[in-house]
């Protein structure tokens, strides 16, 4: 039997059957990595009539990469009556052991939990630009940009056009001129996308690679003053204090503070580039004075041009004063790239959209797709494991990661000769930097946003549980589920629970058991990725028409 037989004999995921080309029988599923061993492992599946076990254990989770294997049992019991209204054991599950997805974010390690982890992503920046899940629609008047902060420059390296661009040389220059290494500096060649000369150094020994990762290590440093530097630039521009001062005798009714007038909401995300170097990608929103409830309309005295023109100036202002990572370097003065992009976020909700003269304009869907693919990839492309989804290595990655051990290596010298003076109260800065050399020394969070820009993901988690458990009381009962205002009492705070949940469950191990099993589970998840992105590109058409 061969890969392609298996994937016609057991079909695709639960999928509506329209017009979708990889429905059916006559669509079958990918599995060219497929193995002799794995393929001999499936037929093992059909022989011993447990393949349709298999696919609802591996459809429970989604079709997850390497999900968690746990044995052991729970009762769900009503906290008011004490009444055990159903109880559960693994002896039970397809399979007799409990898979749980193994959640990774990474698209390069498992690609379905990294889908519903983007998933979450683009409704939480979504509902953050036009309201839903609670937040309040009223947000899509608010001021609110797209903003792209990079890296600097730590020597020049192999470039491919964006999308969309005509094919160009790489580096034209004069071919005759070299460096101090001997190397010319230039590269006349035209470089594709897949070139595995792309990102890499001109020159290896000319690059910067102290430079590149001490600038990666206080990154996240840079974005929070980054934020800090808006908000007291937005301050000056409405003419109200930073924050909020004590009454005193000679001014016993202070003056406004900036708190409240205005705020400044966010979500960002941290995208590597193929040098190793990451840029922040951020929704800037403008809302009005800070409520308990947050949300509150943004004043008119700032347009979005204002706004635009105050993350400009913030983003150039600022700078970090590194200490020296080694003995006999220097202090680094860090700040961001040149390269600023600071786009509107459309809206037909917003007003000054039509008067953003100079600014160019982004979809509110559109915007949010980008920023929930980039918090799924920004690990993926520094990983340097060979084989398995997406696994990348080169040259250049490989020097940034020793350069983040010889720097902790430093780092520990230092400290034991602290402790060994009696100084046991210090902390070498970086200290922690070699544990990080397989992000190539980013210790920030690869998404994250402001208190009140929209819901969290934790809240958005809760509900998709909250979902599945009236789902399944519902199929227990036979009782339809109740939708009237089935959205507000998911994403509840406050909802009541009246069950508890009480188990005992212990660790098995984790992944399928056999490579046929994980290629299988893989290529129905492409499947599923595939219909999704088909009815979203269907849907967008239709809206366009």
């Amino acid at each position: 039997m061969t890969s392609r037989t298996i994937g016609r004999t057991i079909g695709v995921p639960s999928l509506s059957p329209g017009s979708f080309p990889g429905f059916g029988e006559d669509a079958p599923l990918d599995l060219h990595g497929l193995t002799d061993a794995g393929a001999a492992a499936l037929v093992r599946r059909f022989r011993d009539r447990t393949m349709g076990a298999f696919t609802d254990a591996a459809a429970s989770v989604h079709y997850c990469t390497r999900p968690i294997q746990l044995a052991g049992s729970s009762q769900t019991v009503d906290t008011r009556t004490g009444e055990i209204l159903s109880s559960y054991s693994s002896t039970d599950a397809p399979l007799g052991v409990t898979l749980v997805p193994c959640g990774n974010r990474r698209a390069s390690e498992c690609p379905a939990c990294a889908r519903t982890y983007a998933r979450d992503t683009f409704e939480l920046i979504r509902a953050g630009a036009v309201g839903g899940k609670t937040v309040p629609d009223t947000v899509a008047v608010n001021p609110m940009l797209f903003v792209t902060l990079t890296a600097p420059s730590f020597g020049h390296v192999h470039r491919a056009p964006k999308p969309g661009q005509p094919v160009v040389r790489c580096r034209p220059r004069d071919t005759a001129k070299v460096c101090e290494h001997g190397r010319p500096i230039g590269c006349m060649a035209s470089h594709d996308a897949s070139d595995a000369l792309v990102g890499q150094p001109i020159c290896p020994d000319c690059y910067d690679y102290q430079g590149h990762v001490v600038w990666q290590w206080w990154a996240p440093e840079l974005w929070r003053r980054f934020t800090i530097a808006l908000s007291r630039r937005l301050a000056r521009a409405l003419g109200v204090t930073e924050t909020r001062r004590r009454p005193t005798k000679r001014r016993p009714i202070p003056p406004p503070a900036l708190c409240d007038v205005a705020s400044v909401q966010y979500a960002k995300v941290a995208e590597y580039q193929t040098r190793g170097l990451i840029h922040f990608h951020g929704l800037i929103r403008l809302d009005g004075p800070k409520t308990p409830n947050g949300f509150a309309p943004a004043t008119e005295s700032v347009p979005v041009q204002l706004l635009a023109a105050l993350v400009e100036e913030a983003a150039a202002s600022v700078t970090h004063t590194a200490p020296s990572p080694v003995p006999g370097s220097r202090d680094r003065v860090l700040r961001f790239g040149q390269q600023l992009d600071v786009r509107v976020v459309r809206s037909a909700h917003r007003p000054d959209d039509e008067e953003a003269h100079g600014l160019a304009g982004e979809d509110v869907e559109r915007v949010a797709g980008y920023l929930a693919k980039y918090a799924t990839k920004a690990v993926s492309d520094t990983t340097d494991r060979q084989g398995g989804h997406g696994a990348t290595w080169n040259a250049h990655y490989g020097r940034l990661r020793a350069e983040c051990r010889r720097l902790a290596a430093h780092s520990e010298l230092r400290a034991r000769e602290a402790r060994e003076s009696g100084n046991h109260d210090y902390v070498d800065p970086y200290v922690l930097i070699g544990k990080w050399a397989h992000m190539l020394g980013f210790r920030g969070h690869f998404s994250s946003k402001s208190r009140r820009y929209s819901v969290t993901l934790g809240r958005l988690r809760r509900a998709r549980r909250r979902w599945q458990a009236l789902a399944a009381e519902s199929a227990r009962t036979g009782e339809p589920v109740d939708t009237a205002d089935l959205e507000r009492r998911l994403m509840s705070e406050d909802e009541d629970e009246t069950t508890l949940v009480i188990g005992d469950w212990s660790y098995v191990g984790t992944g399928w058991q056999n490579s046929g099993e994980a290629a299988l589970a893989d290529a129905a998840a492409a499947r599923a990725r595939e219909y999704a992105q088909w009815r979203a590109e269907h849907k967008h058409r239709s809206q366009n028409h």
